[in-house]
């Protein structure tokens, strides 16, 4: 498939797809989480950034090594996502988990 893909230039293509699709997954995870668990469940996006990041370094295929360090770097930028989603929240932008205090 990676032959084919820089056969036919297709990889920039290919890898903004899998960027754009990693990015959207993310918006409803932070909201879901700040949901269920609040900010506190920002050290999971930092173990999953580091994760991702690392798993980027490990592989040799661009594509591959590319799409975990967007999630890395996705996973990273939660962290900020999860306190702003707190905010929205409390603008009433977003439904306030009434089993859940503060």
């Amino acid at each position: 498939m990676m032959q084919f893909l820089e056969q036919n230039h297709f990889i920039g293509i290919f890898i903004a797809l899998c960027t754009f699709l990693l990015i959207g997954i993310f918006h409803p995870i932070v909201v879901k989480a700040e949901y269920h668990l609040g900010v506190k469940s920002w050290w999971i996006f930092l173990l999953c950034g580091i994760c991702g990041t690392a798993l980027s370094i490990y592989f040799e295929n661009i594509i591959v090594s590319i799409c975990f360090g967007v999630f890395g770097a996705s996973s990273f930028w939660s962290i900020l996502e999860i306190f702003q989603q707190r905010r929205r929240v409390e603008k009433g932008w977003f439904p306030k988990n009434p089993k859940r205090n503060k």
